[in-house]
C-alpha cells in the first residue's frame, strides 16, 4: 500500500488505495479476529425476556474481563459506575452492531487477493472505524504505549507485531488525510 489517494472531482471523488495479497489476507484476518470478538461479547449476553417482549435490545452492564475487548468496548462514563452500566446495557448493542458493519463493509470491500480498492466517502468512514478497531486491539494485545520504542528487539514476541501495528498507523493515517481532501 502506498497510500489513498482522491480520485476523481466532485459528487464522483472517491477515495483509492491498492492492498498486495500479503496486506490484503493480514487485514481480512484481523477484522475476522475483531469480528469473531465482538460476536462472542453479543453471544455472551443472556437472552431478555422483556427485550424479546418490546424489542427493544440491552447488553450486560458489566465491561468485558478481556483487555483487548475492553479497550473496543470502552466505558461511557467514568464519572459514575451506575450511570457507565446503565448506558453500557443500553448502548453496547448498538455499538457492537455498528462495529460489526463497519467491519463487513472493509470485507466486502477490499479484495481478497488484494488490488485496488475505491470507496465512496461514507464507505472511507467505515473503514476508518475498522482500521481504528484493528489498530486499537493490536495495540492493547502488545501493550503498546507512548513509551514504547519503534522498533523492539528481534527476540522479543512483539516484534513482528508492531510492525503490523505501525503499518496500520500509516494505512490509517493516509486514509484520514485524503478524506479529509473529499467532502460527503
Amino acid at each position: 500500500m502506498n497510500g489513498w489517494k482522491k480520485a476523481g472531482r466532485g459528487a464522483k471523488a472517491r477515495l483509492a488505495g491498492t492492498f498486495d495479497p500479503q496486506e490484503a489476507a493480514v487485514l481480512r484476518g484481523l477484522v475476522a479476529e475483531i469480528r469473531q470478538m465482538l460476536a462472542g461479547r453479543s453471544a455472551d449476553n443472556p437472552a431478555d425476556e422483556l427485550a424479546v417482549l418490546t424489542g427493544m435490545r440491552t447488553g450486560p452492564s458489566t465491561r468485558p474481563d478481556d483487555r483487548v475487548l475492553a479497550r473496543l468496548l470502552p466505558d461511557f462514563s467514568t464519572d459514575d459506575a451506575d450511570l457507565s452500566a446503565g448506558m453500557r446495557s443500553l448502548h453496547e448493542p448498538e455499538l457492537i452492531e455498528a462495529k460489526d458493519a463497519a467491519a463487513v463493509l472493509m470485507l466486502d470491500t477490499l479484495p481478497e487477493a488484494g488490488g485496488r480498492v475505491e470507496l465512496t466517502p461514507d464507505q472511507a468512514d467505515s473503514w476508518l472505524t475498522a482500521l481504528n478497531d484493528v489498530r486499537l486491539a493490536l495495540g492493547t494485545a502488545l501493550d503498546v504505549s507512548e513509551d514504547m520504542p519503534e522498533d523492539l528487539p528481534i527476540d522479543d514476541p512483539r516484534a513482528a507485531h508492531l510492525g503490523v501495528y505501525h503499518w496500520l498507523t500509516y494505512v490509517q493515517d493516509s486514509l484520514v488525510q485524503a478524506r479529509m481532501q473529499v467532502r460527503g
